[in-house]
């Protein structure tokens, strides 16, 4: 088990990384650049690869024996989850990356997985300049703004609840459940943002019923339930838990001050 002192030590250890990869995206972005197709059909930039340069030596630096899944690693994939990994996504949101619409929606994330639960979570925003950070394990998560606010999920809301949505993967599903759920308002963003808006208040739940991969969601994942919210299937049953087979999710529900009334094993 990793205790909470070390959790907070490496929190400011990885600070400064993934400040110095979220301007090496910005450095990208700023000028006319050019994008891959992964054997996946996604896209991929030289944003992407020259964060994960940035990110990769800093872990095994700070912890050479626990194994990184990244996603810009394919051989990473084929690492069996252990008890401790990280799940590295050092540019998540590259289609709104590639927009270039001004909206900024795009983030660096770096997450540490224990017993299949992301316990650490960092996710920073360069265009936007937020960053936030989360420890599950003393249950607590920041953003660092102005001024630096901790996060707390404390009061369950009733009324005009917000749901988020994604920019680039909205379905009929997620339309579905939301009619549902009688919630009619929504704010559209994309990359784990989405966890983001949960965790500070301005959103109230985040249904997902389209694919992802764990290092999309875990970083998002883990500030969220470090503000007090938390993460569950689709039908708010089970906890959402990370070690899944080649680190692909199914649909999840990320809960904020909108929460179901049923218990979750």
């Amino acid at each position: 088990m990793i205790k909470v002192n070390l959790l907070e030590n490496l929190k400011q250890d990885l600070e400064s990384v993934v400040i110095r990869a979220g301007s090496a995206v910005m450095e990208v972005y700023e000028k006319d650049f050019e994008f891959n197709k992964k054997s996946d059909g996604s896209p991929v930039t030289e944003a992407d690869k020259l964060s994960e340069n940035i990110i990769i030596p800093a872990l095994k630096d700070l912890c050479p024996d626990i194994p990184i899944i990244s996603e810009e690693n394919s051989e990473s994939h084929k690492i069996q989850a252990t008890e401790t990994f990280f799940l590295v996504d050092p540019l998540d949101g590259t289609k709104e990356f590639l927009k270039k619409d001004g909206k900024g929606s795009f983030t660096v994330n770096i997450a540490l997985i224990q017993n299949n639960l992301p316990i650490f979570g960092i996710v920073y925003a360069p265009a936007l300049g937020r960053y936030f950070s989360g420890i599950t394990l003393n249950s607590f998560s920041e953003e660092r703004d102005i001024p630096t606010k901790r996060l707390n999920l404390s009061k369950t809301k009733n009324l005009n609840i917000i749901a988020v949505a994604s920019a680039s993967h909205r379905d009929q599903e997620t339309n579905n459940w939301l009619i549902s759920h009688n919630i009619e308002k929504t704010v559209s963003i994309g990359s784990s943002l989405k966890f983001c808006l949960v965790a500070t208040g301005e959103a109230d739940v985040y249904p997902r019923f389209g694919p992802t991969m764990e290092w999309d969601t875990a970083a998002g994942d883990a500030i969220l339930r470090a503000a007090g919210g938390f993460v569950t299937d689709t039908d708010g049953t089970n906890i959402f838990k990370y070690g899944k087979a080649n680190y692909r999710n199914g649909g999840f529900i990320a809960w904020g001050q909108f929460r179901p009334q049923k218990r979750f094993k």
